[in-house]
């Protein structure tokens, strides 16, 4: 079999690695093995960031909602648990931009969320 040289590719590879790793700090972009280190972690995080943005997000929503229902004299989970049962599917997005905005209308949604656990 014919023996494989992997300059060519080697230095494609290399140079992809640096790419990604132009602004860093000092040698983490000029030398490629601490570059492709740094790249490596760079990527990861980003990943799992992606996740924790979503997740924060939800945290804010909540917190949103919660403080405008109390406003409204209900706590968040009885608010919701009336949401349920008063089959009104909205996510807490646009829950929290309608508590926002739109305080009548959410203090309507409230007063329904009382009336369903209520009866």
């Amino acid at each position: 079999m014919a023996r494989v040289k992997r300059a060519v590719n080697a230095r494609k590879n290399h140079k992809k690695v640096l790419k990604l790793a132009k602004g860093y700090y000092g040698g983490k972009s000029k030398l490629f093995k601490t570059a492709n280190e740094s790249v490596i972690r760079a990527l990861r995080n980003a990943y799992i960031g992606r996740r924790l943005k979503k997740r924060d997000y939800r945290r804010l929503w909540i917190v949103r909602i919660n403080a405008a229902a109390r406003i409204n004299g209900i706590t968040y989970s009885k608010f919701m648990n009336g949401m349920k049962l008063a089959e009104i599917d909205i996510n807490r997005k646009m829950l929290s931009e309608i508590a926002i905005n739109d305080p009548k209308s959410f203090a309507d949604l409230a007063d329904l969320a009382k009336k369903k656990i209520n009866a």
